[in-house]
């Protein structure tokens, strides 16, 4: 990469980095091109050469958002965590970013950008789906997750507790001790309302 293309890199990375900021307080159809250009201290003409359009803009930097905390992801998972610690991280990872950006946002965000939303499901068919299912059959491995348990059924049961994420994380806060509930849902998680007794794994 010569200078040039480093620093059109360097300007395309500022600009995103100012809409991902903006998407925190303000919804996409809000934003103007003249309010990202201010902020990030670009001209309008520069966001329209790079970028084409606002609703082109505003996808590629939640592409890049995304992108980025996948990468998160499997940089933990190279530290090979046990199956508790990827839970615990993963809960943590959807705290952020629901602390970040409100689910409103996102679901305003798919229903109106169709192209958002077929890049989602193909990171997810492409790249989480096959993730999940190592994590499920290295578990397995590990004794951390019964070999009888079908993996497909065991997927349904972590997609269904995904959908519910923001109510969970809405209930941990409400009741005021956080860290104590969220480690209730994972042991929950992991024992069912059976429990475990102490010293049983």
């Amino acid at each position: 990469m010569n200078g040039f293309e480093r620093r059109k890199s360097a300007i395309k990375e500022k600009i995103m980095n100012t809409v991902l900021e903006i998407l925190r307080t303000c919804e996409p159809k809000n934003i103007r091109i003249a309010d990202i250009a201010a902020a990030a201290n670009v001209s309008q003409v520069t966001i329209y050469n790079y970028f084409g359009s606002k609703e082109a803009l505003v996808r590629e930097s939640f592409r890049r958002y995304l992108d980025s905390n996948y990468a998160r992801f499997e940089l933990f998972m190279d530290g090979n965590p046990t199956l508790k610690e990827i839970v615990q991280y993963t809960i943590q990872l959807d705290k952020e970013t629901f602390e970040t950006y409100s689910p409103a946002l996102f679901q305003q965000m798919l229903t109106s950008d169709p192209e958002l939303a077929s890049y989602i499901e193909v990171l997810y068919r492409e790249q989480a789906a096959p993730m999940l299912v190592r994590i499920i059959e290295e578990g397995k491995k590990k004794g951390e997750i019964s070999t009888s348990m079908p993996t497909a059924t065991i997927m349904a049961y972590i997609g269904m507790l995904k959908l519910q994420s923001q109510t969970l994380l809405e209930l941990a806060h409400q009741s005021g001790r956080s860290g104590e509930f969220m480690e209730e849902i994972i042991n929950l998680f992991f024992y069912g309302i059976r429990g475990v007794e102490q010293g049983q794994s």
